[in-house]
């Protein structure tokens, strides 16, 4: 029998979603690496190229490269095709300004949690929400 994934992360910026986990063992970069008109990974080294992050919790150690990736990042949120939410092993201050931006252009808060990505797979359905005390906490639904 599977273990719920169950813990808790720190919010880079909160919120709450739910999708299903899209797991890389390696970071991608939004620059270059997504489409922000289809959401889909265009990035040829990359092990994700042809699969789709929109509506999905993007799961992954850290993110990668160029600062333009906070733009790639704002504009995907704009169209609706980012991810619902994004968990990281390690900040990302580019995917957070992204983040940030969306939420204050576009009043579209996605969720960028850190925490501990270990037990989950792709195809997990996860929820990501706010404890009592404003930590993020995310659970395998």
């Amino acid at each position: 029998m599977t273990r719920p994934v169950e813990r808790t992360g720190i919010f880079q910026l909160a919120g709450e979603a739910r999708g299903q986990a899209l797991v890389f063992s390696q970071p991608l970069s939004f620059w270059g690496g997504i489409d922000a008109e289809t959401g889909e990974i265009t990035d040829h080294s990359h092990p994700g190229l042809g699969q789709n992050v929109a509506g999905r919790i993007l799961v992954m150690p850290s993110g990668r490269g160029s600062s333009s990736s906070s733009s790639v990042l704002a504009e995907a949120i704009r169209r609706g095709t980012a991810p619902a939410g994004i968990l990281l092993e390690r900040p990302d201050p580019i995917l957070a300004v992204g983040a940030i931006v969306a939420e204050f252009l576009y009043d579209i808060r996605m969720p960028l949690v850190v925490c501990d990505i270990a037990g989950i797979a792709s195809g997990d359905k996860i929820m990501i929400g706010v404890g009592e005390d404003g930590e993020a906490v995310i659970r395998k639904v």
